[in-house]
């Protein structure tokens, strides 16, 4: 377990925040529709170009705190699961000039 995540744990368990997994991804989903929220008003709801908000970094706070939380809760080591995401996107964009899943 790499540090951010030893750190949520701790902090879990220091406050007995415990939960499911199906509890953590809606708290998750939460916290993304949160932050899309707080960069929408960092547009002006896309009348100007992005200018950082107040509370931003906040928001992007949350949403790690509540993925890592997640993925805890699941038993997944994120360092592993980055390495491996990153292995595919590398052998596609050799294959195909490009990450994603499509032709």
């Amino acid at each position: 377990m790499d540090s951010i995540q030893k750190k949520v744990n701790d902090f879990n368990i220091k406050y007995n925040l415990s939960g499911s997994i199906e509890t953590r991804f809606i708290d998750l989903s939460s916290e993304v529709g949160e932050l899309g929220k707080e960069i929408l008003e960092g547009t002006d709801y896309g009348e100007k170009e992005f200018s950082k908000t107040g509370n931003l970094e906040s928001e992007f706070g949350d949403v790690l705190f509540s993925f890592v939380s997640a993925a805890n809760c699941a038993g997944v080591d994120l360092g592993v699961a980055l390495e491996k995401v990153l292995k595919k996107y590398e052998n596609r964009f050799n294959e195909k000039g490009h990450i994603g899943s499509e032709d």
